[in-house]
C-alpha cells in the first residue's frame, strides 16, 4: 500500500496543476492539445488521398483549422479525404467555439478594471438577461451557433445540391456553412468559391454568415434581445449599447468603404469584363471576407497594388470581440479615432456617444494594436529572411506577397497571393507560429495586459520628454 502512495500524491500534484491553471494558460493548452491530436490525425494514411501528409503540412494544416485561419499548403478537397476533411471542419468547429467562449470570458473579465459605474453600465446595456452561470452562457453560445449553421446549410444546400448532388450537396452546404460562421474560410472548392461568384443566394449566405461570426456573441445576443418576439415583451432598454453600436457601425463603415474601393481601383483590371451586378456581388464579398473569413470569388493575384494594401489593412483590422475572427478587432480602429478626435478638439477624454471611455480601455487598445504591429513586423523580418536568401531569388512583388501572408496568418484571415505555394520548410514554421500567436496570443496578452490594478504601485516624481 506504501508503494501506490507516491503514485497518488503525483497525480493529485498534477490535478491541482491543471485546476489552478490561469485562463490564458489553459486557452494556450487546449488550443496546442487540438492542433497536436489534429496533426497525428491528418498525417495518419486515412485522412488523405494518396500519400498521407507530411508531418510539417499536417501541422500546419490542423494549426490553420484550430486557428480558424485558412491558409492551406494542400488542397483541402482534393488531396484530403472524407476522414481528413471531417478532423479539418472539427477542429474548425471546435477552434471557433472555443475563441469566442473564452473572447466572451474576457470581455466580462475585463470589468475589473473599471469603475463600479462602469460595470453597472455595462451589466444594464450589454447583459439584458442575466446569465446564471458559466454553463448556461456557454450552452447558449452553442445554440446560437448550431442554429445559425443550420439555416446557413440550409440555404446553401439549396445552390449546392442541385449542382454536386444530394449526398455532396449536402455535405459541402455544412462544411461551407461552419467555414464561413466560424470565419474559417477553409473551401472544398479548389478556386474557393469562385464558381458561385455571380449567385446571389451563395454571396449573401456566406456573407452573413462570416458577418454573424464576426460581430460577437454578446452583440448578437443583444440584437436577439431587443428583436420582438411573439408572445415575449422586448427587453426595458430599447437602445443598443455602446460595445454594440460601436461594433455594428465600424463593421457597416469597413464593409461599405472596403466594396467601394475595391469596385474603382479593380473596375479596369480584375473586374474587367464582368457584368455590372457581378462586379458588385464581387466587390462587396471580398469586402466582408478580407477581414476574417478568407473566402475568395476573384483570382487575388490580379489585384492591383493598392487593393492589396487596402485587403491587408482590412485584415489587420479583422473582427470585433467575442468572435471567431482575428485582427486586433473593430473597436480598436473605432477607439484610435475617438481619441484622435477628441485631442484634436482639446478634450484629454476619449469618448464616443456621450460615454466616456475608461482609460484602461484606451490603454489596453493601444498597447495591443502596438503589440500585433511589432509581432507581424518581427515575423515578416524571419519570413523574408528565409524565403528569399539571396538578390537573386527576389521578386518585385515578393515583399507585397509576403506581408500580405504575414498580416493574413496573423488575422487569421486565410487569404493568400500566391506566397503560401511557395513556402519553404522554416517559412511555414514561422507562418504557423504567426497563426497561433495571432490567435491565441492577443487574448493572452489581453489577460496580461489587463491584469489587476495594483493601488499601491509606486509613483515617482514627474519629467517631461520631447515627443515629434
Amino acid at each position: 500500500m506504501n508503494k501506490l502512495k507516491p503514485e497518488k500524491t503525483a497525480a493529485a500534484r498534477w490535478r491541482q496543476r491543471i485546476t489552478n491553471m490561469s485562463p490564458a494558460q489553459t486557452l494556450t493548452c487546449y488550443y496546442a492539445g487540438a492542433i497536436l491530436l489534429g496533426t497525428l490525425l491528418l498525417a495518419s494514411p486515412p485522412a488523405a488521398r494518396g500519400t498521407p501528409l507530411t508531418f510539417l503540412d499536417a501541422l500546419f494544416t490542423a494549426t490553420s483549422a484550430q486557428c480558424v485561419t485558412g491558409l492551406i499548403v494542400v488542397d483541402t478537397g482534393a488531396r484530403l479525404s472524407v476522414f481528413g476533411q471531417l478532423v479539418v471542419l472539427a477542429l474548425i468547429q471546435i477552434g471557433g467555439l472555443g475563441i469566442t467562449t473564452f473572447s466572451v470570458y474576457l470581455f466580462i473579465y475585463l470589468r475589473i478594471g473599471v469603475s463600479s459605474r462602469g460595470r453597472w453600465i455595462i451589466n444594464e446595456t450589454l447583459m439584458h438577461t442575466p446569465v446564471s452561470s458559466w454553463r448556461e452562457l456557454i450552452r447558449k453560445i452553442v445554440r446560437l451557433t448550431l442554429v445559425t449553421e443550420a439555416v446557413g446549410a440550409v440555404l446553401l444546400a439549396i445552390v449546392f445540391v442541385p449542382a454536386l448532388g444530394f449526398r455532396k450537396g449536402l455535405y459541402s452546404a455544412v462544411f461551407h456553412s461552419v467555414s464561413a460562421f466560424c470565419n474559417a474560410g477553409f473551401s472544398l472548392f479548389s478556386d474557393s468559391l469562385t464558381g458561385f461568384r455571380a449567385n446571389p443566394l451563395v454571396n449573401v449566405t456566406i456573407m452573413l454568415l462570416i458577418v454573424l461570426g464576426g460581430i460577437g456573441f454578446l452583440v448578437l445576443r443583444e440584437l436577439l434581445q431587443l428583436c420582438p418576439r411573439p408572445g415575449r415583451q422586448r427587453a426595458p432598454r430599447s437602445k443598443c449599447s455602446l460595445h454594440s453600436r460601436i461594433v455594428l457601425i465600424a463593421t457597416g463603415f469597413l464593409i461599405v468603404v472596403g466594396a467601394v474601393l475595391i469596385g474603382w481601383l479593380e473596375k479596369d483590371n480584375a473586374l474587367l469584363g464582368m457584368p455590372l451586378t457581378e462586379r458588385i456581388w464581387t466587390a462587396l464579398f471580398q469586402s466582408v471576407s478580407a477581414r476574417t473569413a478568407g473566402f475568395n470569388t476573384v483570382d487575388l493575384n490580379t489585384f492591383r497594388a493598392p487593393t492589396v494594401f487596402m485587403i491587408i489593412f482590412l485584415m489587420f483590422v479583422g473582427a470585433s470581440p467575442g468572435s471567431a475572427g482575428g485582427g486586433v478587432k473593430t473597436t480598436s480602429l473605432a477607439l484610435f479615432l475617438a481619441i484622435f478626435y477628441n485631442r484634436l478638439r482639446g478634450n484629454p477624454h476619449t469618448t464616443l456617444f456621450r460615454r466616456t471611455i475608461p482609460d484602461e480601455a484606451v490603454t489596453r487598445a493601444l498597447a495591443l494594436v502596438l503589440l500585433a504591429i511589432i509581432m507581424v513586423s518581427l515575423a515578416l523580418f524571419g519570413l523574408l529572411s528565409v524565403q528569399s536568401p539571396d538578390m537573386l531569388h527576389e521578386h518585385p512583388r515578393e515583399f507585397l506577397g509576403y506581408t500580405f501572408e504575414a498580416f493574413s496568418a496573423f488575422g487569421t484571415v486565410g487569404l493568400s497571393i500566391g506566397a503560401t505555394t511557395y513556402l519553404t520548410a522554416p517559412g511555414k514554421l514561422i507562418i504557423i507560429l504567426l497563426m497561433f500567436v495571432g490567435r491565441v496570443g492577443l487574448l493572452t496578452m489581453a489577460f496580461a495586459i489587463a491584469g489587476r490594478p495594483r493601488p499601491y504601485a509606486p509613483r515617482y516624481a514627474e519629467e517631461n520628454i520631447m515627443i515629434g
